[in-house]
């Protein structure tokens, strides 16, 4: 039987029309009955690297009796000179998530999906204690098993207080191994009294490692902590009034005042 957390999270591939760009990450997220898929923000739009994707492809199965056999759906990024994903901010500033709504009709009628829900979030930030294990799900450096279209996952804790903001941000510190290509995972915690399909509460979304900028490369080690934003935003991105697109200058903006897609703080 293969683990139903394995099966919530696609490899994501970027592309300007037929050139490739990154790979990243990315998990399925179910509302009602709308479908969305929950990657960083800076995979579909990043100005300090200069990467400007028009389309994504992700990669998803279709047969569950056999999982060597897959599919690719290729997701437009811009419609009628709009952008297709939902981001949000706060008052800190921007929030390095971004949701876009899969077009059901689109997907194989044999499609094998598992997706997180409102239900698989927090009920309470406190009640996750520093220290806690933790799972990240993803495809570092791209690396994942090829024959079966399967992701691999890394072990990590919560290195900073859940139920308080580091810094001020929306986003909690992970202490674990991670790579490029890992922007977008999610971030759980094993919930035996939830969900018993998909047993796992969905605690954040990674965005990218934290290094210091005064870090003497020679001498002292990466930190090796990472940030991941907090899942809840996804009520706010998924609920029916949300904003369904940005206008071109609204991209621009957003482009303008983006400095997330790096690795160091």
């Amino acid at each position: 039987m293969i683990e139903p957390l394995l099966l919530t999270t696609a490899r994501v591939s970027t592309f300007d029309d037929d050139r490739a760009l990154t790979g990243a990450s990315g998990f399925l997220f179910e509302r009602d009955t709308q479908l969305f898929l929950v990657t960083s923000r800076h995979v579909v739009i990043d100005k300090p690297s200069n990467h400007f994707p028009n389309r994504i492809e992700l990669e998803l199965h279709t047969d569950a009796d056999n999982l060597t056999r897959s599919t690719t759906l290729s997701v437009l990024l811009y419609r009628d000179g709009k952008s297709v994903w939902r981001q949000g901010r706060d008052a800190a500033g921007e929030i390095d998530v971004a949701v876009i709504e899969l077009d059901r009709s689109a997907l194989p009628g044999s499609v094998v999906l598992r997706c997180f829900t409102p239900e698989h979030l927090p009920s309470s930030l406190e009640a996750v204690e520093v220290g806690s294990s933790l799972l990240i799900v993803g495809f570092p450096l791209g690396f994942h098993d090829t024959l079966h279209h399967l992701p691999v996952v890394r072990q990590a804790v919560i290195a900073s207080s859940f139920g308080m903001r580091f810094q001020g941000q929306g986003y909690f510190l992970t202490d674990g191994r991670t790579h490029r290509g890992t922007s977008g995972a999610p971030v759980v915690m094993r919930n035996t009294d939830g969900d018993a399909a998909l047993p796992w509460t969905l605690l954040g979304v990674h965005s990218m490692r934290i290094d210091m900028r005064g870090r003497d490369l020679q001498l002292d080690e990466s930190l090796g902590l990472n940030c991941a934003w907090y899942a809840d935003i996804l009520l706010t991105l998924t609920a029916p009034d949300a904003p369904d697109h940005l206008s071109d200058d609204e991209v621009a903006r957003t482009a303008a005042d983006a400095n997330l897609g790096t690795d160091t703080i």
